[in-house]
């Protein structure tokens, strides 16, 4: 069964720091490019950082310099270290991966910046 399960989501003060994982399953990892999403009450879903299957790395300009998205191929997860958090971080962030226009998701985590 193919799946995507997001994990380490919570609250965390203005300033904080959280790390996100996403453990793929039934799927042949290494050959998908990962990306995380988010998506904020009232908005719409958008890209926040993605990594080829190759290791190319982009940003969302808004996230830029400070969230690192990484893989290990070896545990079939993707990371996303965010640092310096806003409270406009706040959202669901959903794990996606992608081959040749076929789409997995995650089910979210909730990442909430607030004092």
């Amino acid at each position: 069964q193919e799946q995507l399960v997001e994990s380490g989501g919570g609250l965390v003060q203005p300033g904080g720091s959280l790390r996100l994982s996403c453990a793929a399953s039934g799927i042949i990892f290494s050959m998908y490019d990962m990306a995380w999403y988010r998506q904020a009450p009232g908005k719409q879903r958008e890209l926040v950082a993605g990594i080829t299957n190759f290791g190319r790395r982009n940003y969302a300009d808004s996230v830029k310099g400070r969230f690192t998205i990484s893989r290990d191929n070896a545990k079939n997860t993707v990371y996303l270290q965010m640092n310096s958090l806003k409270p406009e971080d706040t959202a669901v962030y959903y794990c996606n991966a992608s081959l040749r226009g076929k789409n997995l998701w995650g089910q979210g985590t909730q990442v909430t910046v607030s004092s």
